[in-house]
């Protein structure tokens, strides 16, 4: 891993510190090139040509995808986010009244609003683990909530948007194998950032977003499908001519790989800026980008610490993702030092993390999330300008 060449291919962070790859992260120049390149194709032969004359790398979208998650190109799915792949995952579950979801207490926002909703719309029961101590997940608590409640589905958050904490998805997944109950994993915050292996998983649904630390367009992501899942006709509430062939007046036949969960309409250009960006990822390898984002997030929450300020990450195991406030709670002068300077971050509010922040009694939060194109001088400083401030 070349830091300065990464640096030179990425344009965005020379006239400033970017840390917010956590919402919407710095593109590689050739991922913007790859974009660009393929709307002129489709502003000279019109979009359906261009399709076909990128036939080989569209579907290179496929192998890099899986390539980075250790699956198959047959189990993955183009989608728009990581909410998209959600929603068409679990639109393909056949919810009943009285069925159960398990969660967590730091499920993704749009998650949990989706969960409610299936509530209100199927009467469904909303089960949340506890935490032990020291935040972990209570897999002893999870076990025993699968033996009582026989749940329809096991849902966890991987990376929560609002925290550092890297969830044992991996201890979830066999209790979900052993057990043998549907396993849907929101990996938006920890594909590219960690590494992210659905073999060890044991998930059925695996979601990802492009725009955050895959470092790719906006509007891109993907959706890993298991083979038990498509074995047992799993497939979205509204298919189109991409997910099923229409095979009479009143039948069709599904297609039997993760692209049932697709549609016709895609947006080609950012399909292959995000092929470009799975394929730069794999390329410097993510157990080292791992490796090097643990470092860079751990000296900054140190020195956050040790100046005093209040890190809210909780867990044994934390990500590149630093929250923290100052010691009465607020933000307000956190935020206009990191403005001042050019300091790119963002502020998480309780209404992102209704459980979460509750627990912690904060109202606010200062969002960090460096990532492998960031230096060590950078976070250095960033904890020199935050010295400044009077706490």
């Amino acid at each position: 891993m070349n830091l300065e060449v990464i640096r030179q291919e990425t344009p965005g962070c020379s006239d400033k510190i970017f840390l917010n790859s956590a919402g919407a992260s710095l593109m590689p120049r050739s991922v913007v090139d790859s974009t660009v390149k393929y709307l002129y194709e489709e502003q000279e032969i019109g979009g359906y040509a261009a399709v076909m004359r990128n036939s080989e790398r569209i579907s290179r979208f496929y192998e890099e995808a899986a390539k980075l998650i250790n699956t198959k190109p047959s189990n993955i799915a183009f989608v728009s986010s990581s909410t998209d792949g959600y929603a068409k995952a679990l639109s393909s579950i056949d919810f009943k009244e009285g069925d159960c979801i398990i969660t967590t207490n730091d499920d993704y926002i749009s998650n949990q609003i989706a969960f409610i909703s299936l509530q209100k719309r199927y009467r469904i029961e909303i089960i949340r683990a506890a935490n032990l101590p020291d935040h972990e997940l209570d897999l002893e608590d999870f076990e025993s909530l699968i033996r009582k409640h026989n749940p329809k589905l096991i849902a966890v958050t991987h990376i929560p948007t609002n925290s550092g904490l890297i969830q044992n998805i991996e201890g979830v997944g066999k209790l979900c194998k052993q057990y043998d109950v549907l396993y849907l994993v929101d990996a938006c915050q920890s594909v590219g950032q960690i590494v992210v292996d659905v073999e060890k998983i044991h998930c059925d649904f695996l979601t990802a977003t492009g725009r955050k630390f895959m470092r790719g367009p906006r509007g891109t992501g993907f959706l890993y499908v298991s083979d038990k899942a498509l074995h047992h006709t799993m497939y979205p509430l509204f298919l189109d001519s991409i997910g099923a062939k229409w095979i009479s007046f009143d039948d069709f036949v599904l297609n039997d790989t993760a692209k049932r969960f697709e549609l016709f309409e895609r947006p080609y250009a950012s399909l292959l800026g995000f092929t470009e960006a799975l394929r730069y990822a794999n390329a410097i390898g993510v157990s080292q980008i791992e490796s090097y984002n643990r470092i860079l997030s751990d000296t900054l929450r140190t020195h956050l610490k040790d100046s005093g300020f209040t890190v809210l990450d909780k867990g044994n195991r934390l990500g590149s993702i630093v929250t923290f406030c100052q010691p009465d709670g607020k933000v307000e002068k956190i935020q206009k030092i990191l403005s001042g300077n050019n300091v790119f971050f963002k502020e998480n509010r309780k209404g992102d993390a209704l459980i979460d922040f509750s627990f912690k009694e904060v109202d606010h939060a200062i969002r960090l999330s460096p990532h492998y194109f960031n230096t060590m001088e950078e976070i250095e400083r960033v904890v020199q300008l935050l010295k400044s401030i009077s706490l």
